[in-house]
């Protein structure tokens, strides 16, 4: 956590008082859909989520691939680690949805989102690092059955929401443009 004081310029003109604001620091994160365009499937992954426990809710939530970037790691190559850590996916195709700030009012981390190209045939089971207390169910699901979960405002993430508000919209042209066989690497 860091404490800001800071004027800024205002709209009606002037300067504004100093003004006070704390901001939680955290490196950029990528969040990744897993999605087979041939089985008409995507995967997401389940795990608990500490922010949801003050709430008095179950704290597992369904969510996508997603981790922290290290120093020096450009944000697809996130994408692409935590998709081996979290689900045992390997990631062929990929295209970027969207750069954004999830709570810039009181953080200053980034999303990097993705979609990317898997073979979901035998994706599931538990997976996760160890060492990173990470204990984590793949949930390998019908494309339609996803976004029926969706319809029912039963994902309640912003980054599970606006990857499959995405992958809806371009569908079409990601089954056109990856559909068949997959290949290590393709673009």
């Amino acid at each position: 956590m860091m404490r800001l004081h800071f004027t800024h310029k205002l709209f009606k003109g002037g300067w504004s008082s100093v003004v006070t604001r704390e901001v939680f620091v955290r490196p950029d994160a990528s969040c990744v859909l897993l999605f087979d365009p041939r089985l008409k499937r995507v995967v997401l992954v389940e795990q608990i989520r500490v922010g949801v426990l003050l709430e008095g809710r179950s704290p597992w939530m369904l969510e996508l691939v997603a981790g922290l970037q290290e120093e020096g790691e450009v944000p697809e190559a996130v994408a692409r680690r935590e998709a081996l850590e979290e689900a045992g996916a390997r990631v062929n195709a990929m295209k970027e949805i969207s750069v954004y700030y999830p709570s810039p009012g009181g953080c200053n981390e980034k999303i990097h989102l993705f979609c990317g190209q898997v073979d979901a045939t035998e994706l599931g089971g538990i997976h996760g690092l160890e060492a990173e207390g990470e204990d984590i169910l793949v949930r390998n699901i019908k494309l339609q059955d996803a976004y029926g979960l969706l319809d029912e405002g039963a994902l309640d993430n912003s980054p599970v929401i606006m990857a499959l508000m995405w992958l809806r919209q371009h569908q079409a042209q990601l089954e056109e443009e990856w559909g068949g066989a997959i290949s290590e690497g393709s673009q």
